[in-house]
């Protein structure tokens, strides 16, 4: 049986459809389900083996990105997700999403200093649009298996990766939970040690600020033109797709 996957949705977010259409082609049934839907109903999270968290500008990100909807999962869907996670399901954020899962705590507990992990304006200030070469540096998670490297593009203001100390870095790293990073030469928003991807202690819960569903299909790729001459062209998918079937492949 396919896996069932709710894909929440707000106002604001906007990558919700080329998410959906990912984890379809991955082998995955699709629900874009609104927020308010799920307030209202928490017991929704039952029907579902994998949440994800798209990307966009939930909410506008009209206080910080990701913060309203992030604020609105900790005091009232908290333990819901929690359970969910709790119940072997997986849990995925992508861009926005990944700021909400940092930002309600859902990726990284807080303790009792408060948040030890952020994510906050790009080094340079400013929106960035861009394609970006990523190394996968541990296979701790589930949604990297069997993955080394990819080229996705990037589309966010407050992408950096922040840790509170070398030391809250130093644990994460060791855990293994600093799962995919930046080329050094190809950082777009100054991230500290590069990372563009973090799991939780299951492996089951991922966050990262590339967009995987926007490189599913070979043409995506802005050189694709260039590639024709490959031998293995016929064949090729878009980087980013491996991630969605691995999450299918989870269920199988």
């Amino acid at each position: 049986m396919k896996p069932n996957v709710l894909i929440l949705r707000a106002p604001g977010t906007n990558c919700d459809l080329e998410t959906a259409y990912a984890f379809e082609i991955a082998g995955a049934a699709t629900e874009r389900i609104h927020i308010n839907r799920v307030l209202e109903n928490p017991a929704l999270l039952r029907n579902f083996q994998i949440l994800c968290f798209p990307g966009g500008f939930s909410y506008g990100d009209d206080i910080a990105a990701g913060r309203v909807l992030a604020t609105k999962v900790r005091s009232q869907l908290l333990d819901h997700v929690q359970a969910f996670r709790d119940a072997g399901k997986l849990i995925l954020g992508i861009c926005n999403g990944f700021q909400i899962l940092i930002k309600s705590g859902i990726l990284v507990a807080d303790d009792e200093k408060g948040a030890p992990v952020t994510l906050t304006w790009n080094k340079s200030g400013v929106y960035t649009d861009r394609w970006t070469r990523l190394q996968v540096k541990s296979q701790k998670c589930v949604f990297l298996k069997g993955i080394e490297s990819m080229y996705l593009p990037i589309a966010h203001a407050e992408g950096k990766f922040m840790a509170r100390d070398e030391a809250t870095l130093d644990a994460l790293q060791a855990q293994g939970r600093l799962v995919l990073c930046y080329e050094p030469q190809d950082n777009p928003n100054g991230a500290m040690r590069d990372v563009a991807g973090v799991c939780d202690q299951t492996g089951r819960v991922f966050g990262l600020m590339p967009h995987p569903e926007r490189h599913v299909d070979k043409t995506q790729r802005p050189n694709w033109t260039r590639m024709q001459d490959d031998p293995d062209f016929a064949t090729r998918v878009g980087d980013g797709l491996q991630i969605f079937k691995n999450a299918v492949d989870f269920f199988a």
